[in-house]
């Protein structure tokens, strides 16, 4: 699809384009969604390895021609918020021309951690120079190198963690960039799937370029970005009329992850809300220092949990689904777990500590809102990656949610940071020397209350070859809060089990197993709320 001058509409400039009205705002904002949603269905149905395909763990968004997002699928929270800053540091290490896409990974560059991969592709109308939007989609590779298969390991340094790729050229001038992808695929493991994934997010990317080219040919581009506008100045009143209903004054709690994979020392996140008539200071300087272990998060991933609460927050208050980030101001400090600096590991910081980020800006907002906010679901991804020379794969196990203030918290369901599917028992056995014995709801781990949080799942791996395992969960130690007197949710456990022994394992940990042995992974409970 080209642009075609002839179908744009003439522009009367003697008068002022007039005003979008509210349904042509309504109209746009889901004609930009559905623009990523196509994304989101072409990256999963070309890709190859069972996490993008089965899981879905992928983010698709578009933006303006200075990297401000325009519009995102309803795809991961942890991806989407921070996929802007990735956008801008595409646009600040290269002058784009048609034909050309960028990929990285880099979590000190808008990234989160290496297995994400993020391509940035520009669009172009006609013979401008300039491009006018950028298509954007991230999704997490099964491995990208580093010193364990799934790319998720305990690691001291980023460099252990995979291949970092800063801001590079994947496509110039429609044309692949031959010596990147070479060099990349010497470094991971199944270099096939990971070039199959990587064809599949450029086609995602090549559609939404069609796609927003067909939408100025219809509207043309005086009018789209018109409605950007209006949205952009839409979303920043919403946000502020939520925050204005948030009572004002200061706010402070603190939780912690269980440790860092390498000492038993508890990781503290600290923040401090100080609401004022329609904005948020949220200060999370106090928190800890960045660790050795790879439960470090940059600040891209804390914005990114700051974005999804307060995303939250505003559809509860208003009603309506956006959020501007104008009226909040995120404060940090660097070398803090919250905002590590370079090269510490953040493989796990992605994953579990944008979970306790989530967690307690929650337990904040419950002392201001306290009969609106729930109490805390099971708070970890609950990661698993697994391997050797002939296979990799990783997945995410789901938990139990928070009970709320008006009814229990679901059983076994992936909640807040990620958003992914469940692979099926199916899929796993078909494609990998994997056995899953047992999949099913942990009973009685949910916290109680006056009403009850959600209970999380038990599920165990039986291997059929020599393969090296890696776990990165949490809430091991430390339990999932209850509100308002409701109790704690039950912490998670893992074991290793053989014919001979079974041994409960730590939360963050690294195995070689054997043919036959088992590993079990029993997740969280959410917190009960409200007293019995």
């Amino acid at each position: 699809m080209e642009w075609d001058e002839a179908k744009q509409p003439k522009p009367d400039f003697r008068k002022k384009m007039k005003t979008i009205t509210p349904i042509e705002l309504e109209i746009f904002k889901n004609l930009f969604a559905s623009i990523c949603e196509e994304m989101g269905v072409v990256l999963c149905r070309s890709s190859f390895s069972p996490n993008i395909k089965e899981r879905r763990d992928f983010s698709c968004a578009i933006f303006d021609s200075q990297g401000n997002l325009i519009s995102q699928a309803a795809h991961i929270p942890v991806h989407l918020g921070s996929m802007p800053l990735s956008v801008r540091a595409a646009l600040q290490a290269f002058q784009l021309r048609p034909g050309d896409a960028v990929i990285l990974n880099d979590p000190y560059r808008g990234g989160t951690h290496l297995p994400d991969i993020t391509l940035v592709t520009p669009v172009f109308l006609g013979s401008e120079r300039k491009p006018r939007f950028f298509t954007a989609n991230r999704a997490h590779h099964a491995d990208v190198g580093g010193k364990s298969p799934g790319s998720m390991p305990l690691a001291k340094h980023l460099e252990e963690e995979g291949v970092v790729i800063p801001p590079t050229l994947f496509q110039h001038r429609g044309k692949l960039n031959k010596t990147f992808l070479k060099n990349f695929l010497n470094e991971v493991r199944r270099p096939d799937e990971r070039k199959a994934d990587l064809l599949a997010q450029q086609s995602a990317n090549l559609l939404a370029e069609k796609r927003l080219i067909e939408l100025t040919n219809e509207y043309g581009i005086k009018k789209i970005l018109k409605a950007m506008t209006t949205y952009r100045n839409y979303e920043e009143k919403i946000t502020r009329k939520a925050l204005a209903q948030i009572p004002k004054g200061t706010y402070r709690f603190e939780d912690y992850l269980d440790d860092d994979g390498f000492s038993n020392h508890p990781v503290k996140i600290s923040v401090t809300l100080s609401v004022k008539k329609d904005q948020v200071e949220i200060d999370f300087s106090n928190s800890a220092l960045q660790t050795v272990g790879p439960v470090n998060a940059t600040y891209a991933i804390t914005l990114s949990a700051v974005a999804y609460v307060f995303r939250c927050l505003v559809l509860r208050l208003t009603g309506e689904d956006c959020l501007s980030l104008k009226p909040l101001l995120l404060k940090t400090k660097k070398g803090t777990v919250v905002d590590a600096k370079y090269p510490a590991p953040v493989a796990g910081g992605n994953v579990e500590t944008s979970q306790r980020i989530v967690d307690v800006l929650f337990g904040a907002l419950a002392q201001a809102l306290p009969k609106m906010i729930p109490a805390a679901s099971h708070g970890t991804m609950n990661n698993i990656a697994f391997g050797n020379e002939r296979f990799t794969y990783y997945e995410t196990l789901a938990g139990g949610m928070g009970a709320r203030p008006n009814k229990d918290g679901l059983n076994a369901i992936h909640t807040h940071m990620t958003n992914t599917l469940n692979t099926p028992i199916e899929t796993i056995e078909s494609e990998l020397p994997v056995r899953i014995l047992t999949y099913k709801i942990r009973p009685h781990s949910g916290g109680k209350g006056k009403f009850n949080g959600g209970n999380g799942l038990i599920r165990e791996y039986q291997f059929l070859e020599k393969t090296e395992v890696s776990l990165l969960t949490d809430r091991r130690k430390t339990a999932p809060y209850g509100l308002q007197g409701g109790e704690t949710g039950r912490c998670g456990k893992n074991w290793f089990i053989t014919s001979k022994e079974k041994r409960k394992l730590p939360g963050k940990t690294e195995l070689k197993v054997s043919r036959g042995d088992r590993i079990r992974i029993e997740t969280p409970g959410g917190g009960g709320w409200g007293q019995t």
